[in-house]
């Protein structure tokens, strides 16, 4: 069984369901990305990793534990973190508040965290005191990724990082992904890009109407 395994997710958000009997697996040191054409339920199936989405039929383990009864701030101090691809940022508070918010839920000293954050996104420690509001679009991303981390997750669930930003930039985030995962997290992402996400990806999920 995979560290992260989600069998036969069925459900909406009220209406006709969206997923179909989903399947979704990642193990830990690896990325598994979800591809598929627009519409076909590829974030609805991330939010009902998290648990964000009421299932009509499905399980959700993790490490082996069954998880499909947790909320999501309960999967969240279980090991997983959550990267939405819009509104990610705080953008009136500095990158170091942003940061720090990230860590509200830990209980130990996040000095150590913040300086491994920092070497994996030096450009978050180059502008730490600035207003998120400030940073381009690549570098709130890398600040959404760096905020995910500072709860030191096992999982960590990304919905669309490249979206709206250049080639060169998605190089690097895609970079810094692989990074993260070579670190042993399991790492799950929804990708517009799949060409590029699939190169980086140790497995591929094609997701069409929610199956």
């Amino acid at each position: 069984m995979s560290y992260l395994q989600a069998e036969n997710l069925t459900g909406g958000y009220g209406g006709a369901p969206i997923l179909n009997g989903c399947n979704l697996s990642v193990d830990r040191g690896q990325i598994a990305v979800i591809v598929g054409p627009n519409g076909a339920g590829k974030s609805t199936a991330m939010k009902a990793v998290l648990g964000m989405l009421r299932l009509t039929s499905g399980r959700v383990t993790l490490d082996g534990r069954d998880i499909t009864g947790l909320a999501p701030q309960a999967r969240i101090k279980a090991g997983m973190a959550f990267v939405p691809q819009t509104e990610n940022v705080f953008p009136a508070l500095t990158v170091f508040e942003n940061l720090q918010m990230g860590a509200l839920l830990s209980r130990d000293a996040i000095d150590g965290t913040l300086e491994e954050i920092f070497a994996l996104f030096p450009i978050l420690a180059e502008k730490r005191h600035q207003p998120a509001g400030q940073l381009s679009g690549g570098q709130r991303q890398q600040l959404a990724v760096g905020r995910a981390l500072m709860t030191q997750p096992s999982v960590l669930l990304l919905d669309e990082p490249t979206a709206g930003v250049s080639p060169n930039v998605m190089d690097e985030l895609f970079d810094k992904i692989t990074r993260i995962a070579a670190q042993g997290l399991a790492v799950m992402m929804v990708e517009q890009n799949a060409a590029g996400a699939l190169e980086i990806a140790d497995t591929g999920f094609v997701l069409v109407q929610g199956a």
